[in-house]
């Protein structure tokens, strides 16, 4: 009875004590911290597995690493430690410990299924990490969840980011090209959304046109949207 009373004062339901207990954790002491890390019945037996304890938890979790990630990682004797600079360019839109949220996961994936994305397409911006609200315009437009991180992350609208793939172009060769052409990073939404590549941008800086012009030409292109191609009459 002391037992149930302290899981209870823990703020532990009888169904939420029965299910830590089945997954190797005991008391409602040892519950507290793991829940505090973000575990749950059913992702704390991964890392339990793992030899982890709820401080390593949360380490990995601040850092951005899934339950799954960390395990591996903690398995092989790594200690937590920042991503690189390209995961967190792709994902810098994310909170700290997003992919543990998988109430958030749930209400994502219900706000694209009623706004009619197909539940494959909606699955893989969740499984991205994605909000509902922030994939939607991306998804609308049958963008690969990878390619729309990296368009957001150089500051494209999904509009623009449908015109250059309608094009031909992609998200990684357009940051590539601008970079080897040397404009800067936070220049390239102004620039190809005016519609320039990266080599008429260089030559427009360089002759000194700078990039609030380019943002002005941006703006005056909202609008048009990609033109379908094909053998129209």
């Amino acid at each position: 009875m002391a037992e149930a009373r302290q899981w209870i004062d823990d703020g532990f339901t009888v169904t939420d004590a029965q299910r830590w207990r089945r997954s190797g954790v005991y008391t409602a002491a040892d519950a507290r911290p793991w829940r505090t890390a973000g575990a749950t019945p059913y992702t704390v037996n991964l890392w339990l597995r793992a030899g982890m304890t709820p401080r390593d938890a949360v380490k990995w979790r601040e850092l951005g690493y899934s339950p799954e990630e960390a395990a591996d990682k903690h398995l092989a004797g790594e200690r937590p430690h920042p991503r690189g600079w390209l995961w967190r360019l792709l994902h810098r839109s994310e909170k700290p410990g997003a992919a543990f949220a998988d109430e958030d996961r749930s209400s994502s994936m219900r706000e694209l299924l009623r706004a009619g994305i197909p539940a494959d397409r909606a699955r893989g911006y969740v499984e991205a990490g994605w909000a509902g609200a922030d994939a939607l315009e991306w998804a609308k437009r049958s963008i690969e969840p990878g390619q729309a991180r990296v368009f957001q992350a150089l500051g494209l609208s999904a509009r623009e980011a449908g015109r250059i793939l309608a094009g031909g172009g992609d998200a990684i060769a357009l940051m590539t090209d601008f970079w080897r052409a040397g404009v800067p990073i936070d220049e390239v939404a102004a620039w190809s959304g005016a519609g320039f590549t990266a080599a008429e941008a260089a030559r427009m800086r360089a002759e000194g046109t700078n990039v609030e012009q380019a943002q002005v030409l941006r703006a005056l292109t909202e609008g048009d949207e990609p033109r379908p191609t094909g053998g129209g009459t």
